[in-house]
C-alpha cells in the first residue's frame, strides 16, 4: 500500500478519477448494503417473494410450550399450570403428546398452536367447565433461529409468523452494533438483506419471515474500517459499522490535516491493490459538497499527501545545527575585527 500512495500523486499506471466520478459513486453508497457490495464486485441475487410469506408452523417433538388457563372458580387449576410453566419450564411435547393436569395426555404433534389450542381446551372442558386455555411457544428444539455474535441472547422460537425485525428487537442488538457485516443465513447462504435498512432505516422490504435453522449473526463495531492514511494528525483505521461514513467525519475522526499535508491532493483508494480505482479530492470539494455526496465505503483507505514545501522544511530542520554552528563563528568573526 505505501508503494502505491507514497507520493503525491498515484503512479500513472493506475487511472484516476476526481470529485464528479466520488460524487456519483457517493449517490451509489448511499442504496445501502446491497449495492456497496455489488461495487466490490459481489454478485448479490433478487431476494425470493416466499421469504416474505408467511407458512403454516406445526408443534413438533421435543417443542417447550407455555399453557395457562383461566377459570373463574379454579384457583387451584390455574395455579397448577403456573408451576409448570414457571417451575418446571413448560409443558414438552413427548411421543406427540402434552399432558395437563387433571387431563389424558393429547397428541399435538402436526398442529399448529391454534389447533392445538382448540383441541386441548376441547379435552380440558369434557372434564372442567368454562374454562380457557392459552398457548404459546416456551423453546424449540429445531424450528428456532440461532444468534451469534455480539448478542447475549443465543435462540429464538420461530412459529411461521415471526420476522426479522422482531427477532432483533427481542436480541437487544447493542448500539454500534455492525450492521453492514451482520448477515442472516438460510441453508448456509447469506440472505441478500440490509440490516442496517431494516433495523435503523425502516426499510420493511428486508423484513422477512423467520424459519427454524436460520442464524443470524451480528458483527463487532470493528469488523469493517476505512483507514486514515499520510499527513493526517491521527493515522488510524475508523470503525464504518453502517457501511457508508462521510469522508468529512473521518477527517475530523482522524484529526484533521496539518499545515504539512497537501489540502489540493486528498486520496481515496478504493478496491485491491491489483486494480484500485482512486480517486483525487481538493479540501474545497470536501467545505462546499453535502456529506451525503462524499461518502467513504468499507475497505477505503484515504491519503493525505504531503505538501511541496514539506521536504524543504525537513532539510531546513536537518541543517539548522550547521546554520547555526555558522552563525556563531561569523559573530565571533565580527567582534573580533
Amino acid at each position: 500500500m505505501m508503494a502505491l500512495v507514497g507520493c503525491s500523486r498515484p503512479p500513472c499506471d493506475y487511472a484516476t478519477y476526481g470529485a464528479d466520478e466520488f460524487v456519483i459513486d457517493s449517490y451509489k453508497i448511499r442504496q445501502g448494503k446491497l449495492a456497496i457490495l455489488e461495487m466490490m464486485g459481489i454478485e448479490v441475487p433478487e431476494i425470493d417473494p416466499d421469504t416474505m410469506r408467511e407458512y403454516r408452523d406445526s408443534i413438533a417433538e421435543d417443542d417447550l410450550l407455555n399453557i395457562t388457563v383461566y377459570h373463574p372458580s379454579r384457583r387451584d387449576l390455574m395455579e397448577s399450570f403456573q408451576f409448570v410453566n414457571h417451575q418446571v419450564g413448560g409443558f414438552r411435547v413427548y411421543q406427540g403428546k402434552v399432558d395437563l393436569p387433571d387431563v389424558p395426555p393429547v397428541e399435538v404433534v402436526g398442529l399448529t398452536l391454534e389447533e392445538a389450542k382448540k383441541r386441548l381446551q376441547e379435552r380440558m372442558r369434557d372434564e372442567i367447565k368454562d374454562v380457557e386455555l392459552f398457548i404459546t411457544y416456551r423453546d424449540r428444539l429445531t424450528r428456532k433461529v440461532e444468534i451469534t455474535g455480539l448478542t447475549s441472547t443465543s435462540t429464538i422460537p420461530v412459529d411461521g409468523k415471526i420476522r426479522l425485525y422482531e427477532v432483533c428487537a427481542r436480541v437487544h442488538i447493542p448500539p454500534g452494533a455492525n450492521l453492514f457485516m451482520s448477515y442472516v443465513l438460510r441453508d448456509g447462504c447469506p440472505l441478500p438483506i440490509d440490516l442496517h435498512q431494516l433495523i435503523n432505516g425502516g426499510n420493511m422490504c428486508h423484513n422477512v419471515v423467520m424459519r427454524g435453522g436460520d442464524k443470524i449473526y451480528i458483527a463487532n463495531p470493528a469488523d469493517s474500517t476505512v483507514m486514515m492514511m499520510g499527513e493526517v494528525f491521527r493515522p488510524m483505521p475508523i470503525n464504518c459499522p453502517y457501511g457508508s461514513i462521510s469522508l468529512r467525519e473521518a477527517l475530523v475522526t482522524a484529526g484533521g490535516i496539518p499545515f504539512t499535508g497537501d489540502k489540493n491532493h486528498i486520496q481515496v483508494i478504493r478496491g485491491n491493490l491489483e486494480c484500485p480505482k482512486i480517486y483525487i479530492l481538493s479540501w474545497q470539494h470536501i467545505i462546499h459538497l453535502p456529506n451525503d455526496s462524499l461518502l467513504l465505503m468499507p475497505g477505503d483507505t484515504v491519503y493525505v499527501s504531503q505538501t511541496p514545501i514539506t521536504q524543504w522544511n525537513i532539510f531546513i530542520n536537518q541543517l539548522m545545527p550547521s546554520f547555526g554552528g555558522a552563525l556563531t563563528a561569523y559573530e565571533i568573526y565580527r567582534i573580533t575585527q
